[in-house]
């Protein structure tokens, strides 16, 4: 069974990986972080949400708390299917 992750766990969880990005530049300039981050974040929440709802497109946007066109032109940017 999946346990429940609260908000508070799944900042640590973004932090940690962001400082840990951080200091792997070495020395490097950091550009496009939040695009970055956002890319690594949404398929996978995308794809979860989908699986958990058995790919019910209609359902998994009201979850998500977007448009279903929304849904779809995510879906199709990170090449996940339908």
């Amino acid at each position: 069974m999946m346990m429940m992750v609260n908000e508070n766990e799944m900042a640590r969880f973004v932090r940690k990986a962001i400082d840990g990005y951080f200091k792997d530049l070495d020395g490097e300039k950091a550009r496009g972080v939040y695009d970055m981050v956002i890319n690594c974040v949404e398929k996978p929440l995308l794809e979860t949400v989908l699986h958990r709802l058995q790919g019910n497109q209609s359902h998994a946007a009201q979850v998500l708390g977007i448009n279903r066109n929304t849904l779809r032109k995510k879906m199709k940017a990170h090449g996940i299917k339908g």
